[in-house]
């Protein structure tokens, strides 16, 4: 049998304090919370690349990188005497319960729709029914630009605010694309607005097709890579550089790679 998971929380926990506490790791004991910023960000993004190329081995590793930086940050709060682990691990468990009273409570809610626009009205009176706060409120502005859209269309699409069908959502796309392609006769400021516009319209769709946005296009960026990195080689087979190569050898490169993969999409 395997160990149970809450001693081994604790141990880590206690490792944490440790390195931190005096005499243990001259790294950790620096580190602030200012600091750690990148390291919250860069595992969060090593884990989403587990789950696209990594096995369970790499994705159970990346998994626990996440859970230290957890673990470090409430461990930098404990110090500053402002809340320990165990208040963090309360907390959120209290939430999820409170937030989930179709499973620990006697409301029903038989979709996922549903469940979701009971949490928004239980976070609501939470707040003491008070002035609400902007149903888009929540969103970090730090999140990458198309998943941030994609949250705060969310939002609004839970209050009521979204299209009724995909037709509507595609005229919309199309009626930006109409609007770029106009602007690009007026200068750079309008052509930058009805290009965010035209993004803002396409991750719209793919919400609306039940779609992540920002993995699609992270799918299509590592296609790229892949297809791009197969002209580098052969050409550097050929004993050329791809200055030396004519874009008509590169793009018979490209056809090449993307017939060799399974996926559609590309040039």
């Amino acid at each position: 049998m395997s160990e149970r998971s809450g001693p081994l929380f604790e141990r880590l926990v206690n490792i944490m304090a440790t390195l931190r506490a005096p005499g243990g790791c001259p790294w950790d004991q620096e580190q602030t919370r200012e600091s750690l910023k990148p390291f919250l960000i860069e595992e969060a993004y090593e884990v989403l690349e587990a789950l696209d190329h990594g096995g369970k081995e790499k994705l159970q590793e990346e998994l626990g990188d996440l859970l230290l930086q957890v673990v470090f940050h409430a461990q930098v709060a404990a110090e500053l005497e402002e809340f320990t682990v165990d208040e963090v691990l309360k907390n959120i468990a209290d939430k999820l319960v409170r937030r989930h009273p179709h499973v620990f409570g006697e409301t029903r809610a038989e979709t996922a729709a549903e469940v979701l626009s009971n949490w928004e009205k239980i976070k609501q009176a939470e707040r003491g029914g008070a002035i609400q706060a902007s149903a888009l409120a929540g969103v970090p502005k730090t999140l990458p630009a198309l998943l941030r859209a994609q949250r705060l269309q969310d939002k609004a699409a839970r209050v009521g605010f979204d299209w009724g069908e995909t037709t509507e959502v595609l005229h919309k796309v199309e009626e930006e694309l109409r609007e770029f392609k106009a602007a690009i006769r007026k200068g750079p400021e309008a052509v930058e607005s009805e290009m965010g516009d035209m993004l803002f319209s396409l991750v719209n769709l793919a919400r609306f097709l039940h779609l992540n946005a920002e993995e699609a296009l992270r799918k299509s960026i590592d296609k790229f890579s892949r297809r791009f990195r197969h002209i580098e080689s052969a050409i550097t087979e050929q004993g050329k550089s791809l200055a030396e190569s004519s874009l008509e050898e590169m793009d018979a490169l490209w056809r090449e790679a993307k017939i060799g993969e399974d996926s559609g999409g590309g040039r």
